[in-house]
């Protein structure tokens, strides 16, 4: 019973904290449809000459607000904790979302609302790989930490969707622009609150020297207390005392340690390998690029689809996958497809250029396929695997700070992407899939020589797996030391 109730409480915290990856996504996605709905434009005075401005002021204002909030959120979380980190996060949302949906006719008041919103995005971003990893069992940390890449899909499926359904269903009216931009309040309410009902961060609390209350934590995400949740405590505290007495004294110059510093290198090469798959530059301009391989006038109902095969393919690497194939071979194995894919779309568009104003064509349809299944082969790769990778690599006195900086990597070349993508579907067409399809195969090489296999292991353990023979800790030593206090004790009680 124990560890059925701990298994479920593990995935409802982690669903619960993951909805914070649903707003990021569903407020990125959803903007786009928005911004092109007739009654938002009368109503915020939009016109042809500066549409293409709004659209660009819109997506960069928020990925800079959550850009510079991913500076501010470190130190914020290192001294109040994750529970209230979220929680903070989800009320700077909302603000910026109630000042969305209100009718002000005031482009300059919409760009404010957005930084705001942004600002609460960045901070989740953050904080939420890193209280999944602290939090999960090592068994299916896997699992758990790929939910964040889960709730995303679904983020911008449900984006699409409404996107579709305001646009087909409801008149020119102001009801129109604010019905999508307004529910993104459920989502963002639901995660406020329901932070205020978990239990916070084991790691964060044995950090801070509150023992008893981090004990406490432990006990009740794994569902009771017994031998093997004494001996991960164990574990947890002997892992932090090692790292306080190798770096007694050191601050922000532990990252600069060789170890550290390889660390830090990782998650920012990770982050920008994940742009450079080109499959954010696909979610975002989604029915541009269908339009660009032949899917004519139903681009918008084919990117609505798009979103569909998003999350069913990450739902069965969260599933059935990350636990077997690990976090290394998925980066493999996944780019290596998505560079296929890409030069196939690549010679499909160069040898059958798609005519304007005509309906979906053999070849149309070939690309579509195409694009359908790099974004699959994204979503059990490329998708999941770096936001994981990225809150389980780092030791507990700076997971703040490089997941903080990974974080903050993923915003600003996710703000570059976001600028050339258009441009260069526009100006050199069938080559940007090719430029994708040599990025993915170069990123082939970089996974063989620099990521190692996390899979299984406990957070505790990455200091010997990176080699970090001064703050390592001998699991076993600390595990005997466990049985032979317990030995122990129940010899006194006899």
């Amino acid at each position: 019973m124990g560890k059925k109730l701990g298994a479920f409480r593990a995935w409802y915290l982690v669903a619960l904290s993951c909805i914070g990856s649903f707003l990021f996504a569903y407020d990125t996605g959803v903007v786009g449809g928005v911004l092109s709905l007739a009654s938002f434009q009368h109503d915020f005075r939009v016109t042809q000459a500066n549409q293409s401005s709004v659209g660009s002021n819109a997506t960069s204002l928020l990925q800079a607000g959550a850009f510079f909030s991913c500076f501010f959120v470190w130190p914020f979380t290192a001294r109040f904790g994750r529970r209230w980190s979220i929680a903070l996060a989800s009320l700077i949302f909302s603000i910026g979302a109630i000042i969305q949906v209100i009718n002000t006719h005031s482009l300059a008041a919409f760009y404010v609302a957005r930084v705001i919103s942004g600002v609460g995005v960045g901070m989740a971003t953050v904080i939420i790989p890193m209280y999944s990893a602290e939090m999960a069992p090592k068994h299916i940390r896997g699992q758990l930490g790929s939910m964040f890449q889960f709730f995303f899909t679904l983020g911008v499926m449900t984006s699409y969707w409404v996107d579709y359904g305001v646009s087909e269903h409801l008149g020119p009216t102001t009801r129109q622009w604010q019905i999508p931009i307004g529910l993104q309040l459920v989502p963002g309410g639901i995660l406020g609150l329901g932070m205020l009902l978990t239990k916070e961060s084991t790691r964060w609390l044995a950090k801070s020297g509150r023992t008893e209350e981090a004990l406490q934590s432990l006990i009740w995400v794994r569902g009771g207390d017994d031998a093997e949740v004494q001996e991960e405590f164990a574990e947890i505290l002997a892992g932090i005392r090692e790292e306080e007495r190798v770096t007694e004294g050191l601050t922000w110059k532990e990252c600069l340690l060789p170890v550290n510093r390889y660390r830090f290198v990782v998650v920012i090469t990770l982050q920008i390998g994940v742009q450079l798959t080109g499959n954010t530059s696909l979610a975002y301009y989604a029915p541009q690029i269908f339009r660009a391989v032949g899917a004519g006038d139903q681009s918008l109902l084919i990117s609505g689809f798009f979103g569909v095969v998003k999350v069913v393919s990450c739902l069965f690497f969260l599933l059935f996958l990350v636990e077997k194939i690990g976090r290394r071979g998925s980066l493999l194995g996944g780019a290596f497809l998505m560079g296929t894919y890409m030069l196939i779309i690549a010679c499909l568009t160069a040898t059958h250029p798609p005519v304007a104003g005509q309906s979906l064509t053999s070849t149309g349809a070939a690309a579509v396929a195409m694009v359908y299944l790099e974004a699959m082969s994204y979503n059990i790769s490329w998708g999941p695997v770096p936001w994981l990778y990225m809150s389980e690599i780092f030791p507990s006195r700076i997971r703040e700070a490089g997941v903080a900086v990974g974080t903050a990597t993923q915003w600003l070349f996710n703000f570059v992407f976001s600028q050339i993508t258009p441009h260069a579907v526009n100006n050199i067409g069938w080559r940007t899939f090719l430029m994708f399809c040599i990025f993915n195969w170069a990123l082939v090489v970089y996974a063989w020589l620099f990521i190692k296999e996390t899979k299984g292991r406990s957070l505790e353990e990455m200091e010997t797996l990176f080699g970090s023979s001064e703050t390592a800790v001998d699991v076993e030593k600390v595990h005997e030391q466990i049985h032979d206090n317990t030995d122990h004790t129940m010899e006194e009680k006899r």
